[in-house]
């Protein structure tokens, strides 16, 4: 059997069974142990598998996003926390940009009695939680609703986005991924990130733990785009150890 073939071969059997030793894929493929961690290494550089101790594991995917109400209380406490730690993050006099989802909801809450901040958002949550902060002005994208989760997004959103310069953009997101950077399953919410991103100097992205180190199917933006990612100290260190060799400054929290 040609490598190439055993490689896949390797990712289907894991995949299928979650989790393998490097004693059993040596059995199950009749060759040395010495290769099949030849073989393991290459596979984790291309994204599709993760090595640990031993063996190896499937990576995880996310295909699609719990409904909003599932999303706003799960991980509550560490959302409170990101969305407080990012705010921090937002000078007076900036304009910024605030992403549509539960974690970002949390940035517009801790900047209610801030002074002279210009908030963009595609979410009518953020913009009504600023509504009656004097300091803050807040610019709706406009785009089409989501009734579901008061989501702005489709043509409009992009247009509008595409004739934006920021300083900060605060990005959700429900999988970062070490290899293919950030990640989404829905492709028509792709865009809006995208130009969110080509329109900021500096992208922050916040995401609680569940959302480290997972696959998703369209790719929204390399990790070489991301200047901060503010994550939960849930997190375990050994899944923040790639971003941060990126570049990246990650804060805990």
């Amino acid at each position: 059997m040609l490598a190439a073939e055993r490689k896949i071969r390797i990712v289907e059997y894991v995949r299928q069974h979650r989790i393998a030793t490097v004693s059993v894929l040596a059995q199950e493929f009749g060759v040395h142990e010495a290769t099949i961690r030849r073989d393991l290494m290459e596979i984790e550089q291309e994204g599709l598998l993760k090595r640990t101790h031993g063996g190896v594991i499937a990576e995880q995917w996310t295909h699609d996003e719990p409904s909003f109400n599932e999303r706003s209380s799960a991980r509550l406490e560490q959302k409170m926390r990101i969305g407080q730690m990012a705010a921090s993050l937002v000078e007076d006099g900036e304009h910024i940009i605030i992403d549509s989802g539960t974690t970002t909801l949390h940035i517009a809450k801790n900047l209610v009695h801030r002074s002279n901040i210009i908030v963009v958002t595609n979410d009518m949550n953020v913009a009504a939680e600023l509504k009656d902060s004097p300091g803050v002005k807040v610019i709706l994208t406009g785009g089409e609703l989501y009734p579901s989760s008061y989501m702005l997004n489709g043509m409009f959103t992009d247009h509008v986005l595409g004739s934006l310069h920021v300083e900060k953009a605060f990005i959700g997101i429900p999988a970062i991924h070490p290899v293919h950077g950030l990640m989404h399953p829905e492709a028509q919410l792709v865009p809006a990130k995208q130009g969110m991103i080509k329109a900021a100097r500096e992208i922050i992205v916040v995401a609680d733990d569940s959302k480290i180190d997972k696959l998703s199917l369209h790719n929204v933006a390399p990790n070489s785009s991301i200047h901060t990612l503010i994550t939960g100290k849930e997190t375990p260190e050994d899944k923040l150890k790639p971003f941060r060799e990126h570049g990246m400054t990650i804060y805990s929290v």
